[in-house]
């Protein structure tokens, strides 16, 4: 059947923005089209993100858990052995699993589907190049940009995918380096450390600022560090890699204090040495390259972002944007709602999201997970507050799965109680958090929370506790 060569609406990528927002509008009657310039769809998050890491970070913890004895206290012991090509291959499976389900969620929807690189030649006009060089032109009556982001690149750091990676290679590594360096203390840093020190490799993270997971509540900072710390992980905090070139099989790595007060796990002075590997991990930028924005005049902002309203039409009135590409959390479930809100814009919905709303999740073990304001805030912007913090080790569920690292910060307002931020470590504390953000979006107060009957022995009793010390009535503490 010939591809249709007009549409109501074209979004260019199919990641979690794009293909959601292509259900949303298909269901809401419009004929769409969705071009994706990858070999399938789902985007950094299904291919080379969210899904394979969380894979690999599920089976790590499993095989770590085993070989290391952690089930001997419960009478359980045995031993692991690594097969670091199953493990790989099981993540392929989950993968290409995934991928096909979205293909038939695009069939079921009537959505066309159509693998390509977009190009916009004029506000409704997209010239489409396959891989296999053929050209079309799509006419479409709205177009709405959702093609994600790349890796932040790092002066004199050559990637190439094999020894100096960014998370794509450290997804896909032949075998588990015996010294892996990560530059940058972030999430997906931080997630990749400790996939690779649980399967064997000797870790150490460095990062520019004088802490880890920068932009997140200090006090959970501090506290995730010192389990890291435990778990094996080294970091060199306040220093920066300022060069990293492939030597033979290794990779030289230099490494430079930021400032003679930078708080460090060793020397304050330049270093170098040799590692297996280097993952490079400091954040990523906004992917617009060969889309032709400049051209048809659509808006950028100083970080290369495309600006939209609160409709997220850009400064074209046809044309939108959703996900990485605009100002917020780069975040797969804020590309999602993105997308859903945006799509029910152009049908005339009324369409609200909340971005202090947005659940930020690191998936290591334990997972530390964040929603609203931090304490540095609140302080910043001298808005009263009401701190409690209620310890996993005083959570008996938490006891019996010998899971006692971590705590749950609730922050409220000083005069009205509302619950204005949650920072959790803990097991599944991005399960924890969504009890949290449900209450936060109804604008519950701790004493809302701290009035739910919660079922014992759960996790969640952290979260009650916690609510009832604002107003110092925890039980159990």
């Amino acid at each position: 059947m010939p591809q249709n060569t007009t549409t109501d609406l074209a979004i260019i990528g199919a990641g979690p923005g794009g293909y959601v927002a292509a259900i949303r509008a298909a269901q809401l009657g419009m004929q769409v089209t969705l071009i994706e310039a990858g070999d399938r769809p789902g985007g950094t998050c299904l291919n080379i993100g969210c899904i394979p890491s969380k894979a690999l970070l599920h089976a790590s913890h499993h095989y770590a858990s085993i070989a290391k004895g952690a089930f001997k206290t419960m009478g359980i012991t045995s031993s692991a052995k690594l097969d670091l090509k199953a493990l790989m291959a099981h993540k392929s499976k989950i993968i290409a699993t995934l991928a096909d389900g979205i293909h038939y969620l695009l069939k079921k929807n009537r959505i066309q589907y159509m693998q390509g690189t977009a190009t916009l030649t004029s506000a409704t006009d997209i010239a489409i190049k396959t891989k296999d060089g053929k050209k079309q032109t799509l006419k479409a009556s709205r177009i709405l940009i959702a093609t994600g982001s790349v890796s932040t690149p790092l002066k004199n750091v050559a990637v190439d995918e094999t020894h100096i990676v960014t998370s794509t290679g450290a997804l896909s590594l032949a075998q588990v380096p015996k010294r892996l360096l990560v530059i940058g203390g972030g999430y997906i840093g931080l997630e990749m450390a400790c996939v690779w020190q649980r399967l064997g490799a000797e870790v150490e993270v460095v990062e520019f600022q004088p802490r880890i997971l920068p932009g997140m509540d200090n006090e959970v900072a501090s506290q995730f560090k010192k389990i890291l710390e435990q778990q094996g992980i080294k970091f060199r905090l306040g220093a920066s890699v300022t060069s990293a070139k492939r030597d033979k099989n290794q990779v030289v790595v230099e490494i430079t204090p930021v400032n003679a007060n930078a708080k460090t796990s060793s020397s304050d002075k330049p270093r170098q040495e040799k590692v297996d590997a280097v993952l490079l991990a400091i954040g990523r930028l906004p992917y617009t390259d060969g889309l032709g924005l400049d051209d048809i005049g659509v808006a950028m902002d100083d970080k290369g972002r495309i600006k939209v309203d609160n409709r997220f039409t850009t400064s074209v009135p046809n044309i939108h944007a959703i996900g990485d590409v605009i100002a917020g959390p780069m975040l797969a479930h804020k590309a999602e709602e993105d997308g859903v809100a945006a799509v029910e814009g152009m049908a005339g919905k009324p369409i609200h999201i909340d971005y202090n709303l947005v659940p930020g999740i690191v998936y290591t073990h334990p997972e530390v997970a964040v929603i609203g304001k931090t304490e540095e805030e609140l302080k910043a912007n001298n808005i009263p507050y009401t701190k409690s913090v209620f310890p996993f080790s005083a959570n008996s569920r938490g006891r019996a799965m010998a899971e006692t690292d971590g705590f749950v910060k609730i922050l409220a307002h000083g005069k009205t109680d509302q619950v204005l931020g949650v920072h959790c470590i803990s097991a599944d504390a991005g399960g924890l958090i969504h009890e949290c953000a449900m209450a936060m979006a109804f604008s519950a107060s701790a004493e809302d929370i701290a009035r739910v009957c919660h079922a014992h022995p759960t996790l969640n009793e952290a979260v009650k506790e916690a609510a009832l010390g604002i107003d110092k009535r925890a039980i159990h503490i």
